[in-house]
């Protein structure tokens, strides 16, 4: 069925590109050399072309290894160069008038700065945040506090995200982001997702980038919007290569370790990247709740010792100017054992006396693994004409075990009452398979792009469950079962980009048609769920650059968050004697419409506004059972509307001092569709800033912190306040080829959450935490030839995930 539809895309996409080749719009191109005083050519350099009438960017490149450069696909008009390079001075040509043919520039030789000039250029970095017209770019190399942690750790220091009890993420207050991986959508989603992340080292990430309001090139999901994590990949010719170990202490040892080896030549890029991550990791919850007269205040410590390894390794082969291949290979393996304690004195309201005590264990061993394989062509002629072509292939498999011993003790625990043992063995398997096209040309005087997209996951999850008596495992059939779930996503969009003077306009629409199967059998039942919908999904952007200080931008988009399948997988999975966890078959997607308002002031401080209204909205719901037993399971509970106040500023206080903070205010207001669902409402304040000093003779300290007012999580817990001070220092040796970070996370531990929450007759108050007090220390080794810090090179950003190095 893959190969099928594979073929009707390709058929597709050769029909539509021989139509549009016809009805390229002609433009004109500028071409040059940058040449050292002494005729060197000037490699690697970023290069701009700015329009004279009111200095914007036209468009931004780099030169070749010849010092060359060139702009293709230009009106006619005046303009003038810029460039910047390390040693040299900045340069700004005279006026260039375009008019009615392509222009070869004469050479341009730059002029050597001071000595005490270049000295600055080199200490220089990019910015922790960058704020772009289209996303938030949170570097990770700009901030010495992400030294040892793990990529879910990272997403709570980047702007504007909020982790909240479930590890749920949450931007500009709203719940549903998608994770994508170097521009692709990760197939992983729930739990799944986090375990994968939590393997994954901030060393290996180069940044996170946040989009808010994607335009129909991108994928419809995700309500909130995309997170894209970003990893290293070395740019440079020759040789090259990094080493590192860390080691981190809370309340427990973790040991981390990377290597990375790249080696790239005018034809070919190979690289490999391998880390792992080892130890143990603790977290506690407590829920105090009351139902049907009783009160059961659970307290509850979990210990993870986790052993993970990272592999990446793939190959770019520049074929010709105009064709790059790229084979991309990825694996991640984690073997988890974890241990989960918990005591349940159980209460009756009405005198306060404990009647019983239940002590639980639940001691789980998991083995997974994630392999993921990536195709990719890309062609780009000079004419404006580009297309990018991926076929991805997965599989991820999880081995899980879960044993779970449970004792009732009366109320001073001197009398085993009773006891109750189950095992189960819950083995998940998922498969992905996509294909995807983009293609772009320029228009009418604009930019057009199309493109298609064919997605099919398929998920087999079977749960055996088993009553153990006397230490015996006895199968019970009518409590085990296998859900399989096959999602088919066929998708495709158009997109139109047009600029006139100061005015930039952007509109289009993505179409995306869902086949969903999901089949529930055991002995008592077959039960099947299929849904086959389509929805329009269009995306608009306006922007207007006033001036060289100010340009404002108004944005609205509609998306989708569709269940996952751990959502709508209907196990009933046993958390202990008392509580257990089911998913929801009917389940139903919902829906946000977004509008953003946004202004930026000398490319530095943005403010941005904007309203969502989110309908069907699903949230973790813990409803009250007879005997005391809980289910928590996902429903659509509500209408949600969400108004968001973001400002970000990037500053410095002095040459050694540097600043950036970001503010978000944001508006939650629930209204119910179910009767027992409590409609709630909060404003919520979230801060984030960070304070580097360079103190001098190599040595920078940094301060960071944030700060969360009371909010809602999940539209359904009322949390306090709680944010971490953090602390670290970094020192380098060897001609910077090594580099030590001193690190300290959550220095006065205020990270812990607290919150309530009220379903129908039930009530819960808790609060939980995870072993977030940590000091870390690493050790980095940079080998072979050194960055040119003065060029620019292109990455796999989301806004050119399928450009392989060399393929501009």
């Amino acid at each position: 069925m893959i190969l099928k539809y594979l073929q009707k895309i390709t058929l597709l996409l050769a029909c539509f590109i021989t139509a549009t080749y016809t009805a390229q719009a002609q433009g004109f191109a500028i071409k040059g050399t940058f040449k050292e005083p002494n005729g060197s050519p000037i490699a690697f350099a970023a290069v701009g072309l700015m329009r004279s009438a009111d200095s914007t960017l036209a468009k931004a490149g780099n030169t070749d290894e010849a010092g060359k450069f060139s702009f293709t696909n230009l009106s006619a008009g005046n303009y003038y160069i810029t460039t910047s390079y390390i040693g040299f001075k900045n340069f700004k040509s005279t006026t260039i008038a375009l008019a009615s043919q392509d222009l070869d520039l004469p050479a341009y030789t730059l002029e050597a700065q001071g000595s005490e000039l270049a000295e600055v250029n080199l200490s220089s970095q990019r910015q922790l945040v960058e704020v772009l017209a289209d996303k938030t770019v949170f570097n990770v190399q700009g901030t010495l506090n992400a030294t040892g942690t793990n990529g879910f750790e990272l997403l709570r220091k980047a702007p504007g995200v909020v982790v909240d009890n479930n590890d749920n993420l949450i931007v500009e207050g709203k719940n549903g982001v998608q994770i994508f991986i170097d521009g692709k959508l990760s197939v992983l989603t729930g739990q799944d997702l986090v375990n994968y992340l939590k393997t994954v080292q901030s060393a290996d990430i180069e940044a996170i980038e946040i989009i808010t309001q994607p335009s129909s090139k991108y994928d419809a999901a995700g309500t909130a919007g995309i997170i894209n994590i970003k990893f290293k990949r070395n740019k440079n010719f020759g040789t090259n290569g990094s080493a590192g170990v860390g080691y981190a202490y809370g309340r427990y040892s973790k040991y981390n370790a990377s290597l990375s080896l790249n080696n790239r030549t005018k034809r070919f890029n190979v690289f490999t990247n391998y880390s792992n991550r080892l130890g143990n990791t603790w977290n506690f919850m407590n829920l105090d709740r009351t139902q049907q007269g009783m009160r059961y205040a659970l307290e509850s410590n979990n210990v993870n010792d986790n052993t993970s390894h990272n592999i990446k390794g793939g190959v770019d082969f520049f074929a010709h100017k105009k064709h790059t291949f790229g084979i991309l290979l990825n694996g991640n393996f984690s073997d988890v054992n974890s241990r989960n304690t918990s005591s349940t004195p159980v209460i009756k309201l009405a005198n306060g006396e404990t009647q019983q005590v239940i002590r639980a264990e639940s001691i789980t061993d998991m083995q997974y693994s994630n392999l993921t394989g990536n195709l990719n062509y890309r062609f780009a002629d000079t004419l404006g004409h580009t297309l990018n072509i991926d076929l991805d292939l997965g599989q991820y498999t999880n081995s899980r075990t879960n044993d779970q011993p449970n004792s009732i003790y009366n109320a001073n625990e001197t009398l085993l009452l009773g006891r109750t043992n189950y095992f189960m063995d819950t083995p998940i398997s998922i498969g992905i398979a996509s294909a995807k096209a983009d293609y772009e040309q320029n228009l009418w005087g604009g930019k057009l792009g199309v493109g298609a997209k064919f997605s099919i996951v398929s998920t087999d999850n079977t749960f055996n469950f088993y009553s153990v008596p006397d230490n015996k495992r006895i199968f019970d059939s009518k409590r085990s079962n296998v859900f399989k779930y096959t999602e088919n996503i066929n998708a495709g969009y158009l997109n139109y980009n047009y600029r006139w003077k100061k005015v930039n306009i952007q509109a289009g629409v993505r179409l995306e048609n869902t086949i969903s199967d999901g089949t529930l059998t055991n002995t008592n039942q077959n039960n099947n769920v299929h849904r086959n919908y389509t929805n329009l999904f269009p995306s608009a952007g306006l922007t207007y650059q006033h001036n060289q200080s100010n340009s404002w931008g108004l944005t609205y988009s509609r998306r989708i968050e569709r269940p996952n399948y751990q959502t709508l997988n209907p196990f009933r999975s046993q958390i202990d004697t008392l509580m257990f966890r089911a998913g929801n078959a009917y389940l139903r997607p919902q829906y946000v419409d977004n509008i953003k308002l946004s202004h930026t002031y000398k490319y530095t401080l943005t403010t941005a506004l904007s309203y969502s209204y989110i309908q069907d909205f699903f949230a973790q719901i813990t409803e009250a059972l007879p005997d005391g037993q809980n289910a928590i399971m996902e429903q659509n509970v509500a209408t949600q509307e969400v108004w968001n106040l973001s400002i970000a500023y990037p500053f410095n206080v002095a040459k050694w001092w540097n600043v950036y903070a970001s503010v978000n205010v944001s508006h939650n207001a629930f209204k119910g569709k179910n009767s027992s669902f409590v409609a709630i409402s909060q404003t919520t304040f979230n801060f984030y800033g960070q304070n580097t000093f360079n103190v001098g003779k190599g040595w920078k300290f940094e301060v960071s912190g944030w700060f969360n007012s009371p909010s809602i999580w999940g539209g359904t817990y009322l949390t306090q306040s709680l944010g971490s001070l953090d602390l670290a220092l970094q020192k380098n040796f060897m001609k910077d080829r090594l580099n030590m970070r001193l690190s300290f996370s959550d220095v006065f531990f205020t990270s812990p959450w607290y919150g309530k929450m009220q379903f129908g007759d039930l009530r819960i108050t808790g609060n939980g935490g995870w072993e977030s007090r940590q000091g870390r220390i690493n050790f980095t080794y940079t080998f072979g030839r050194k960055e040119i810090k003065g060029s620019r090179r292109r990455g796999t950003g989301i806004d050119d995930e399928n450009n392989r190095l060399g393929g501009n």
